[in-house]
């Protein structure tokens, strides 16, 4: 099959990240085993998702991962001029389709290579690491990375995620971290505002707190350039409470992200922010006692990425991407996972993250093309003598 029909197939499945994968991962795992492949799957409690791993090629040491998640996001809501399930070419050299290019076209690159990777007399194996539920924060790489890890006698030394970079080789990405913060405070008559502890009030002074926070790390010269922005962020995204502008409000709570530097600790932020909320607590409980602040986690840390210009792996895709320059994101994304298990990391993949999560997303023809050339050109290195990073 052609990169486009493999493509066009992968699209036609609308799995969310968040819900059931297993009608995707069904018909990639009978693809991987039409070819021989043996495929194992690590699946979730309820057994409605589940990740893939496979190997290709002989069971020793210093094998390459190629990794990219299955599930995709929500199009509702968004003015989309052609079906978003449904491949479509209008002729401009582009392939519209939700996931087009976040990422089942880096998905879609594999499965095409399958065939020669197969033929291929591999000296180092490929290993294909497939996840579920990427977009809703990142959940089942962990489990995936940790299986691969234990499930093979041999040791993979290296993980390329795909994630769309134009085949830019990415050494580092932004941890990120989302938080909900709940403020109880006591209602009351607008004009009592000095006798009762208005929660918008309260929450009001954390979201300054965080955003004197960032302007602080700032300060501190805790930057790092080769990020866009070069700093760790905090942005305060949603924010309710109150019911009346003359009724002071009991309620009150905000979500909250991180995106942190390597440098910077995220837990060290959360900790600082949890220390003045104490303070907080302390000082209006005299006026109301049941006043009370609670930060909860939203979805688990995703760590940073931070892979050395001078690692292997980078120069391994500088010469199977045909690319030297080395990039960073501040999104997130696998690769952190699969470092802290141990791999070698990195991101390079087709299309750009700019066409990801938005209306008429699409992948360019020639991205498509320069992927498989990359994968090609992993299998010709994996099949040297010579190879032996």
């Amino acid at each position: 099959m052609t990169v486009e029909k493999i493509l066009a197939k992968l699209v036609s499945f609308p799995v969310l990240g968040g819900e059931s994968n297993i009608s995707i991962l069904n018909w990639i795992k009978d693809y991987l085993e039409t070819h021989g492949v043996t495929v194992h799957l690590v699946s979730n409690e309820e057994g409605n998702k589940a990740s893939l791993h496979c190997r290709i090629g002989p069971a020793v040491d210093g094998g390459v991962i190629l990794s990219g998640h299955m599930d995709v996001v929500p199009v509702e809501g968004q003015n989309w001029t052609t079906d978003p399930f449904v491949l479509t070419d209008k002729g401009d050299g582009k392939l519209y389709g939700r996931g087009s290019c976040d990422m089942k076209g880096f998905l879609a690159c594999c499965l095409t290579a399958l065939p020669q990777m197969v033929k291929a007399n591999l000296k180092k194996p490929i290993y294909f690491a497939f996840s579920y539920d990427e977009e809703v924060g990142c959940l089942a790489a962990p489990e995936l990375a940790q299986a691969i890890r234990t499930h093979y006698n041999e040791t993979p030394k290296y993980a390329l995620i795909g994630e769309p970079s134009l085949m830019e080789p990415i050494v580092g990405q932004k941890g990120i971290y989302i938080l909900e913060t709940y403020v109880n405070g006591s209602a009351g008559h607008s004009s009592r505002i000095k006798q009762e502890v208005s929660a918008i009030h309260e929450a009001m002074r954390l979201v300054l707190w965080l955003e004197n926070k960032m302007n602080q790390l700032i300060a501190d010269n805790r930057l790092d350039d080769r990020f866009h922005p070069p700093h760790s962020t905090i942005h305060i995204g949603l924010i309710n409470g109150g019911i009346a502008p003359n009724v002071i409000a009991d309620n009150a709570h905000f979500y909250w992200d991180l995106r942190t530097l390597p440098m910077d600790d995220m837990q060290s932020i959360v900790k600082e922010f949890e220390s003045y909320c104490q303070q907080r607590e302390i000082a209006l409980q005299k006026i109301f006692p049941n006043f009370s602040i609670k930060t909860i986690e939203n979805h688990p840390q995703v760590p940073h990425l931070d892979t050395k210009a001078d690692a292997d792996i980078v120069d391994l895709i500088k010469r199977i991407s045909g690319n030297s320059k080395l990039s960073t994101v501040s999104y997130a994304a696998e690769a952190g996972q699969f470092a802290n298990e141990g791999f070698q990391s990195a991101i390079c993949g087709p299309g750009s993250i700019a066409q990801a999560h938005r209306a008429d997303e699409f992948i360019a023809k020639e991205q498509l093309e320069r992927g498989v050339e990359m994968i090609g050109k992993l299998i010709r290195e994996l099949s040297s003598e010579s190879f032996n990073h």
